[in-house]
């Protein structure tokens, strides 16, 4: 590739060089980024500018003499009419033609030549090696199997895990229901046997009252009527005592006594009751039944009957036909209950309360009551026989 340097003093002066190719003898265009737009004209600096007409001169070191030729330098000239040797790696022996390349040839139009090791009229098709191991791939027929083979068994553990769970949660059902329907009738079979129980404490109840009917008390049934703060209708389990009590309100009589219980169903005001009362003249009003609880001892409701008592004087001191009427009953209810006179108890040897007062503040008057209830039982009891 040669330079042509072109005098830049003419019109186009200020036209760039350009590179021409020595084999093609064609411009080669400067490059856009260096290109300047058409028709206009490039300016040169302060410093580069010429005088107009001047002549560019050569330097002095790249001057020659007029007509001088340049000589090449020693290690490059060869002596006149030698011929040039190329060296043995690239000479090829006569007469041979030189063979095209692979792409050379593809690019002319040739076919590619098959090598000799992969010429022949069958092609033999390798095994192709495995990614990991080395080892040849299986047919992937087998390799279809071996999956479907693989799913059955992964189908057949889960409903293998699936049946064992349903198993051991009916297992678990099975001995929650036995234990319950156990426990059902170890209830029931207790609760008969409470039933048979009450039923035989009825019977024998009820002869006694029979075979005592002679000697009963005469007395009005007035039952309040069921309410939680007197008359709750609880059943009464068993009788191990029989408590006296007295109103604390000197003067009243058993029917309002009676009526205070009642109301206490609607005012609320606390919880009391007493399954008889005596007037202080001599009547028994029979408030709450037998089979029945009264809130009248605190701790001692659920296994007790409970009487009121009226009175007169102020140190509560009960009338004489209070009194007859008091040992009547009571001898009545022991007899009932199988039950002896130190069965009998005061409000006031369960719990401190001062009640009934008399007997309270006269223990002497208590021991006589007790004596009188035991001599009119025993008379009672050598006039049932």
């Amino acid at each position: 590739m040669g330079l042509e340097f072109i005098d830049i003093s003419r019109d186009d002066a200020y036209e760039r060089p350009r590179v021409r190719s020595a084999a093609s003898g064609q411009n080669t265009t400067m490059p856009e980024r260096r290109r300047r737009s058409e028709g206009q004209r490039i300016e040169m600096p302060e410093r580069r500018r010429r005088p107009e007409g001047q002549r560019i001169e050569m330097p002095e070191r790249r001057r020659r003499p007029e007509g001088q030729r340049v000589e090449m330098p020693e290690r490059r000239r060869r002596p006149e009419g030698q011929r040039v040797e190329m060296p043995e790696r690239r000479r090829r022996p006569e007469g041979q033609r030189a063979e095209m390349s692979e792409r050379r040839r593809r690019s002319e139009g040739q076919s590619a030549a098959v090598p000799e090791r992969r010429r022949g009229t069958e092609v033999e098709i390798y095994p192709l090696p495995d990614n990991r191991n080395g080892r040849s791939r299986k047919n992937n027929t087998e390799q279809k199997a071996e999956q479907a083979r693989a799913r059955r068994r992964k189908r057949r553990q889960r409903r293998m895990i699936a049946a064992r769970m349903v198993t051991l949660l009916f297992l678990v059902a099975l001995i929650v229901t036995a234990a319950f329907l156990l426990i059902k009738l170890i209830q029931g079979l207790r609760d008969t046997q409470e039933v048979a129980n009450d039923f035989q404490t009825t019977v024998e109840r009820q002869k006694v009252i029979e075979e005592n009917k002679t000697y009963k008390p005469i007395m009005t049934e007035d039952f309040i009527p069921v309410n939680e703060y007197s008359r709750p209708g609880e059943t009464l389990p068993e009788v191990n005592n029989i408590f006296v009590h007295y109103t604390a309100n000197p003067g009243t009589s058993a029917a309002q006594n009676r009526s205070y219980f009642e109301n206490l169903g609607i005012t609320g005001e606390t919880s009391a009751s007493a399954h008889f009362v005596i007037g202080y003249n001599g009547e028994i009003i029979q408030c709450i039944p037998l089979n029945e609880i009264a809130y009248a001892v605190a701790g001692r409701n659920y296994d007790s009957i409970s009487i009121e008592c009226c009175y007169l004087s102020e140190d509560g001191k009960f009338t004489e036909d209070t009194y007859q009427s008091l040992i009547r009953l009571s001898a009545w209810l022991l007899n009932e209950y199988n039950l002896a006179p130190e069965d009998m108890r005061r409000h006031y040897d369960e719990g401190g309360k001062k009640c009934p007062l008399y007997f309270v503040e006269n223990v002497d008057s208590w021991q006589q009551f007790l004596n009188d209830l035991e001599e009119y039982k025993n008379i009672m009891m050598e006039q049932m026989e």
